[in-house]
């Protein structure tokens, strides 16, 4: 049985992206539920469907359906991957922005779940998580880079130890506002407390350090290797806003002004490598990803090739 809602925008409320402020009202559900139900047509904004990044106005009457979720099953699809590593333990590849990880609400197919189960054909399951067979650890839908999953039970229980115990050194590299200079940053985070989609900086927050170098800068932007060593969501985004250098193109903690202005789609944050020891084969193995095309083509707008 569907749950009727109905609410005015305030001023604080105003201007934000629908999907987010919807997850911050309703915080035991997700945005990707949101988005679901937009694609639905069962949010109305001045009794209008609207889209996942309408943003309302002070006064505009929000009026939706919690409609249940249809029931999701995993089923293989053919989408291309770009391999980076396979072995008949582990296959890593350069995830591109906007691919889903695992089925989710909102997202119940087209995910590298499905096309991994298409590649694989069998994948290990994962306990308490049946719709992240092979999953090991995340990427943000739009983070480009490496994405590492497992082939088999034994593996997948290496890798995610390796993970817990902070044994794979993760690099990542991004285009950001400013020049935040070679450091380490060391800012709790947890979830904040009013936008329960987001996270904040807090001191009672859990522990968690990101170490930036700066690759190369000119004028307002600044082209910076990030290496996280905890990882908590959202980390890097985060603390880069922290530090006054938010990460270009980061629909939440970015820069909105200029994302605009640059015409930006997604965070310039991309997973350029993985280094860990080969929990079989005891060799060390490194797996990097080139850079998208498209941050290629800013470095060298911006002056930061």
């Amino acid at each position: 049985m569907e749950k009727r809602e109905q609410f005015l925008i305030t001023q604080e409320d105003a201007g934000r992206r629908l999907d987010l402020l919807l997850a911050s009202h309703y915080s035991s559900y997700s945005r990707s539920y949101f988005q679901y139900l937009m694609e639905a047509g069962a949010v109305l904004l001045n009794g209008s469907p609207v889209k996942k990044r309408t943003k309302p106005r002070l006064g505009d009457e929000v009026s939706l359906s919690l409609i249940p979720l249809p029931e999701m099953r995993l089923e293989p699809e053919a989408i291309f991957l770009d391999i980076l590593f396979e072995d008949e333990h582990l296959i890593a590849i350069n995830k591109p922005a906007g691919m889903v990880v695992h089925p989710a609400p909102g997202h119940p197919s087209h995910t590298f779940v499905n096309a991994l189960l298409h590649h694989c054909k069998e994948l290990p399951d994962t306990l308490g998580a049946p719709l992240r067979p092979g999953i090991v650890h995340r990427l943000d839908k739009e983070t480009s880079g490496v994405l590492l999953a497992a082939k088999s039970q034994a593996a997948h229980r290496e890798i995610v130890s390796l993970f817990s115990e902070r044994k794979v050194k993760k690099t990542y590299v991004a285009i950001c506002l400013g020049n935040p200079k070679d450091q380490t940053i060391r800012a709790p985070l947890l979830r904040h407390p009013v936008r329960r989609k987001e996270i904040a900086v807090a001191p009672s927050g859990k522990e968690a350090v990101t170490s930036i170098r700066v690759l190369s800068s000119q004028g307002n932007y600044s082209f910076v290797e990030i290496a996280p060593l905890t990882g908590r969501t959202h980390q890097i985004r985060v603390h880069m806003r922290h530090i006054g250098a938010p990460i270009l193109g980061d629909p939440v903690y970015g820069p909105a002004f200029l994302n605009k202005k640059l015409q930006l789609s997604r965070q310039l944050l991309h997973a350029r490598s993985l280094f860990f020891i080969h929990p079989f084969e005891k060799r060390p193995l490194e797996i990097s990803a080139p850079l998208p095309a498209a941050m290629r083509s800013l470095l060298i707008k911006f002056g930061l090739d």
